[in-house]
């Protein structure tokens, strides 16, 4: 098939090599090589993460002047490259109201039990934030309950909740899904059924009044510090739309809940061991609480910014492949040790955009266009709940059937080239060949997601994609570090996980190197020439998640 691509391009296959492999062995034309060579390079890089990672972005927050600028910058920057205007009446953004909320929630949380009463700190124990866009809040005398993973996955046969009315209580609920068993739900890999978002839309069609979710580093994938960094400050939402919702969303630390369970006359060890059940059913806690807190709510506007190089077929022209990113940070918040409260984001995502504009330089430098259309797409709101892509999935440039794939951006490796490339979205679909082949060729090896309890496909801009039936390639960098012992890559991930994400030491350093983030970049650029070549779209496999919504978009433009 690869070789049918190279004849169908027009372009003729010279002399030249990539990373050692002979052209014979290529799966794109020379050209297309030469441009993931010329134009993918550390300086075109380095250079916009550097700007968009400065004190002067001021850590990129929703609807901040320093998000106004990011915004300008990749607009002109796709402008100069020859890019069209990507939405309707010649726009280059896409605006998107978002309402930000901050929460004044009590200092000190009381709960009322069998044995006394128990209060949790703010921030040192709890972390909560309001469900509603609303000037204040109050739940008054709640029950709380435990209900397990707070899951109901009918194909998995598996119901917490078993019948219980929970409307009005407060739920208290494990992270992750069960993963102790693959006969299960999906063994160690989390599914959307482990996420926090999933939780509190659980419990909302419950009609609980407010959930609590269990932090453990294990079970969230990332220490307490994420949680206080990326729920202490104000948060972001879509305007409400007549949806089920939580009043409250919390989080509370193991030794709280310890606490808690402790003075309702529970065993925290032993319920958790109960509810690794199907036959679990939910458990009053014998506590109960009180909350009232207000909400200074404003509402203000960001936007997705998108550039599109239409294609050069007739017919496949008509249809796109999205690359994405997303701008967004967390702005100005709570100062770290050293007393910085920028939240630079220059991994998370200034790396991602970084690399989405020099796929475009590459594009813009071909020759000959590719077959299908290829739009670059920097979305808002990512850190607040996939805001901006949530809402290009509900207002897309294209119809979700022209979409033949999207290929997300979040995030770069630092620590050098890999023997490996960890491909997250690896055994959904069809495209799995397009990340095995073009791995190949640039001498690597295609894993799994190498941290799959961690639910990262769920966590970008791609699931949004993936909810309107569009297959997506999501990479992470290898671990396989060349050059280094065996181990060290893994070791590196976690060290920079606990002390960097989500904080404001997340900044470009002289520690950075980018040989790794060239070569990831300059795959995902070739595997998209690959996706915009081919005659027909990519495909879910047989049974997955997804399928049945790119069934539906599909028919929907009169596919199949």
């Amino acid at each position: 098939m690869l070789k049918v691509l190279v004849r169908r391009s027009g372009l003729t296959v010279a002399g030249l090599l990539l990373t050692g492999v002979a052209l014979a062995e290529a799966p794109v034309p020379a050209p297309v090589e030469e441009a993931a060579r010329s134009y993918i390079t550390r300086a075109a890089l380095e250079a916009p993460i550097r700007f968009l990672a400065s004190d002067l972005l001021e850590g990129r927050g929703p609807a901040t002047r320093a998000d106004q600028t990011a915004r300008l910058y990749l607009q002109t920057r796709l402008e100069g490259l020859g890019y069209r205007a990507a939405f309707a009446n010649g726009a280059w953004q896409q605006p998107l109201d978002i309402v930000g909320i901050r929460s004044q929630l009590p200092q000190q949380w009381r709960f009322q039990g069998k044995s006394g009463s128990v209060d949790l700190a703010l921030r040192e124990d709890y972390i909560g934030v309001s469900g509603q866009q609303s000037e204040s809040v109050s739940i008054e005398d709640a029950e709380l309950v435990f209900v397990g993973y707070g899951i109901q996955a009918p194909e998995y046969k598996w119901d917490d909740f078993k019948g219980a009315k929970l409307a009005g209580k407060i739920l208290v609920m494990m992270n992750n899904d069960p993963d102790w068993d693959p006969s299960l739900f999906a063994g160690t890999r989390r599914l959307y059924y482990g996420r926090w978002t999933y939780k509190y839309e659980s419990a909302a069609r419950q009609g609980a009044a407010g959930a609590i979710i269990i932090h453990t580093t294990p079970s969230a994938g990332y220490p307490w510090q994420v949680v206080q960094s990326s729920w202490g400050g104000e948060q972001f939402d879509l305007p409400e739309a007549g949806e089920a919702r939580v009043r409250l969303k919390a989080w509370a630390t193991e030794a709280a809940t310890r606490r808690l369970m402790k003075a309702g006359g529970f065993d925290f060890d032993k319920l958790i061991a109960a509810a690794r059940s199907r036959g679990f059913k939910p458990v009053p806690l014998g506590l109960r609480t009180s909350i009232a807190f207000t909400n200074h709510l404003a509402r203000s506007q960001t936007a997705n910014v998108g550039g599109l190089l239409p294609g050069s077929d007739p017919r496949l022209g008509a249809e796109v492949l999205i690359y994405s990113a997303h701008h967004d940070h967390f702005g100005i918040g709570e100062p770290d040790a050293t007393g910085d409260r920028i939240y630079h984001g220059a991994v998370d995502n200034a790396s991602g955009c970084a690399q989405v504009l020099s796929i475009a330089r590459a594009f813009a430098a071909l020759p000959e266009r590719p077959r299908r259309s290829v739009l670059m797409l920097f979305v808002a709101g990512e850190e607040r709940g996939l805001l901006g892509s949530g809402y290009y999935a509900g207002h897309p440039s294209f119809a979700p059937g022209r979409i033949a794939a999207n290929i997300n951006i979040d995030g770069g490796g630092i620590f050098g080239r890999t023997r490996d490339i960890s491909l997250i979205s690896m055994g959904k679909s069809s495209l799995d060949d397009t990340a095995v082949a073009v791995a190949k060729y640039q001498g690597r090896v295609v894993m799994p997601d190498q941290f799959p309890d961690r639910g990262y496909y769920y966590r970008s801009d791609q699931f949004s994609f993936a909810k309107i039936g569009v297959p997506a390639l999501f990479f992470s960098g290898g671990t396989d570090v060349i050059g280094r012992p065996a181990g060290w890559g893994k070791e590196q991930h976690d060290e920079w996980e606990l002390k960097k994400y989500h904080q404001p030491s997340d900044k470009l350093d002289d520690t950075w190197n980018f040989d790794g983030m060239i070569e990831d970049a300059q795959l995902d650029f070739l595997a998209g020439w690959l996706i915009a070549q081919a005659d027909t779209m990519p495909s879910w496999k047989p049974g997955d998640e997804f399928e049945a919504a790119r069934k539906r978009a599909l028919a929907a433009v009169g596919g199949n």
